[in-house]
């Protein structure tokens, strides 16, 4: 694995988005992008997986997590300046498709690019997202992000992650151990808080409301994977389906033992995805 950054634009000045990269540089590009207080470390056993089959795989950071710089105003956290740092990236890797593997906010981030004219992404994996969320999921999780987070012990930190991350259906403790290692970091005074902007949640003071994108799904046309959590209260299966029968007619896969969002750390996950960008 190596590291590197991208130098992104906002109201507020240049930032750094940071990104892993997996696979030989001159294999076909996959980007893989995380969910909204996760990173792109979150996908190293997928990447390994694809870059193992002659895959340039890259995973960044959005701003305000990880590795990558925070935005100095909250209120810039959207998915106008994600998809304008995006471009950035796109713009590194030059002119060529790419396939486009999303998860929860990744994968609203991949729809909204996918549906652009001229859109560079030929295949897209969305996991566990759509173009129709309830509100209630959104209150749910508007009930921890955005909030302080410092724990004195790395025990405390692994039983907060533990509990946030429950129905991602992490089984194995060495994938636990992965998340830990790649969810944290050290303050100054040596206690731990989780790698993101607690900034990042400034959209979930506003009252909530049903989110609808049927027109942004509608106008995709590349090849869709739809991953969800058979016990997903953000991807409800009704839409799930719906997104089977209009727009770019997805393909539809569904796991047991976990809700939002599928961890992509199962061999049966990371086998349906490898499966539907057909190898190199």
């Amino acid at each position: 694995m190596n590291s590197g950054f991208v130098l992104c634009l906002s109201p507020a000045g240049f930032h750094k988005m940071a990104y892993a990269e997996f696979g030989p540089v001159d294999g076909p590009l996959t980007i893989c992008v995380h969910g909204l207080t996760r990173n792109g470390r979150d996908f190293d056993k997928l990447a390994a997986a694809l870059a193992a089959e002659g895959r340039r795989v890259i995973c960044p950071d959005v701003v305000g997590r990880g590795k990558s710089d925070w935005l100095p105003r909250p209120e810039l956290y959207g998915y106008p300046q994600y998809l304008a740092d995006m471009a950035v990236l796109l713009a590194k890797f030059g002119n060529v498709p790419v396939d486009w593997v999303g998860t929860s906010m990744g994968g609203l981030i991949g729809m909204m690019l996918a549906a652009q004219p001229h859109s560079p992404i030929r295949r897209l994996v969305i996991n566990d997202i759509g173009p129709f969320i309830p509100k209630a999921a959104l209150e749910r999780i508007g009930t921890y992000v955005g909030k302080e987070t410092r724990f004195a012990t790395l025990q405390e930190a692994e039983a907060e992650l533990r509990l946030r991350m429950a129905p991602f259906g992490i089984r194995k403790e060495s994938d636990w151990a992965a998340i830990l290692a790649t969810s944290l970091r050290t303050l100054p005074d040596g206690n731990y808080s989780l790698a993101y902007d607690p900034a990042i949640g400034a959209p979930f003071a506003a009252e909530m409301t049903d989110m609808v994108l049927w027109p942004v799904w509608d106008a995709i046309k590349c090849p869709v994977l739809l991953l969800r959590g058979v016990e997903s209260d953000l991807l409800l299966r009704d839409t799930a389906v719906e997104m089977t029968g209009r727009g770019p007619c997805a393909r539809l896969a569904e796991f047991a033992g976990c809700g939002h969002a599928p961890a992509l750390m199962e061999d049966d996950q990371i086998a349906a995805i490898c499966a539907f960008l057909g190898g190199i």
